[in-house]
């Protein structure tokens, strides 16, 4: 909700009233982040529902369907890879948001950034399991797996801008938040970048089986680190 300046005593100087009247749009330059969130949920159970209409019954002859749905199986890898990846996507986005106070208009644009990416995740999934599944070592699957890496890199981007955007407007976050939590995130966010980046030079210079079993593991990596790297000596 927005924040209202406190009064002061009478005829010291001018109330809430008359600085709404100098600035009219001033007290809608902030406001709570349901709404935010409300969106941002309903984008990505879209993103989670598309993913799942990707599994489909593949064509077959009459007692061919077990070596079909096997002939399909970067389907399967895909699915859980870009399922597990939007799970942690949101899983991240509650907790960062748990800790956020408020919005302005500039992070609603950063995170309408981070959700419209997250959304288009389904494509890069499909190109690869349709593409693997004719060929997993053809130049074609060297270049679906190099367009996975990079809306995943692009996702991890969005986070790291994110991230950077929140530490310089301390003013948007809540008073409880952890010491280090945002630089944690940059710190998450940048080794996502990386990663998907080797993964799609991996697949594109080595075999994209490489990069299939990155995009598997880095979501595993998010999740054991949604809160921000693990510290030593910490406790449960």
């Amino acid at each position: 909700m927005p924040h209202e300046p406190k009064p002061g005593p009478p005829g010291d100087s001018p109330g809430p009233g008359a600085h709404a009247e100098r600035d009219p749009s001033a007290r809608f330059r902030r406001s709570d982040t349901s709404r935010l969130e409300a969106i941002s949920d309903g984008v990505f159970a879209v993103a989670l529902t598309l993913l799942v209409l990707e599994l489909n019954d593949p064509p077959h002859r009459n007692g061919g369907l077990p070596r079909a749905l096997l002939h399909q199986w970067p389907a399967y890898v895909g699915y859980v890879a870009s399922f597990s990846y939007v799970g942690v996507i949101w899983l991240n986005h509650h907790q960062a948001f748990a800790r956020i106070r408020s919005v302005d208009r500039a992070l609603s644009g950063w995170n309408l950034a981070l959700v419209g990416i997250t959304s288009a995740l389904a494509f890069p999934t499909s190109v690869v399991s349709e593409t693997l599944s004719e060929s997993a070592t053809g130049r074609d699957a060297r270049t679906a797996v190099a367009l996975y890496a990079f809306v995943a890199a692009l996702m991890c981007t969005a986070w790291l801008v994110l991230y950077r955007f929140l530490l310089g407007r301390p003013g948007l976050m809540e008073p409880h938040v952890e010491p280090g939590y945002l630089r944690h995130g940059v710190t998450r966010s940048a080794v996502g970048v990386v990663a998907y980046v080797l993964a799609g030079l991996l697949g594109v210079f080595v075999t994209p089986l490489v990069a299939l079993g990155v995009f598997v593991v880095l979501p595993v990596f998010y999740f054991l680190t949604t809160e921000g790297m693990p510290k030593r000596g910490a406790t449960g």
